[in-house]
């Protein structure tokens, strides 16, 4: 039931506002459908697929960016305990670790009810976040996954601030 009756008609489809940012950033994309954009981003530690998708169904624009690291079956209850950690650490958007593929991602929403639309500078603050937080914590995931740490050395690795350049 809804509160409020107005019927309205969305003026643009926000895939088509991120697919424009995206070829004048030069980022290379591929739009699979209508509602479905995938932009690939290098970065220090390895490249981003970052896969914006619109879900009118509940009016939001999801963000999903993955990277290349399986995680292997022994392996999965250490980077759960890790998801948890860096997840408390994070303002907006989370991580997750897909089953489907064993991959982790992390995921975001922005909500846009009522005909709001998604601005670009919108779209490039959930893309700079998703970004800066897998950048933030790829080498803590590493750890786990790759180096048989445990999820709280590695943690403590992650938030470790270096000052200056070597």
């Amino acid at each position: 039931m809804s509160l409020i009756e107005i019927d309205f008609e969305r003026p643009d489809n926000p895939v088509d506002t991120i697919e424009t940012v995206a070829a004048l950033n030069d980022w290379a994309f591929e739009r699979s459908d209508e509602d479905e954009i995938t932009i690939s981003l290098g970065g220090s530690w390895c490249d981003y697929h970052v896969s914006f998708s619109w879900m009118e169904e509940v009016e939001a624009l999801h963000l999903a960016c993955a990277f290349d690291l399986k995680v292997t079956e022994p392996r999965k209850t250490e980077v759960i305990r890790l998801l948890a950690l860096v997840n408390e650490q994070l303002w907006m958007g989370h991580f997750d670790l897909w089953h489907k593929e064993n991959v982790i991602m992390f995921r975001q929403s922005l909500l846009l009810s009522g005909g709001a639309e998604a601005s670009s500078a919108q779209i490039e603050a959930m893309l700079t976040n998703a970004l800066e937080n897998c950048e933030r914590f790829y080498q803590a995931f590493q750890f786990v996954v790759w180096a048989g740490h445990s999820a709280a050395d590695a943690m403590s690795t992650a938030l470790f601030e270096t000052a200056g350049e070597a």
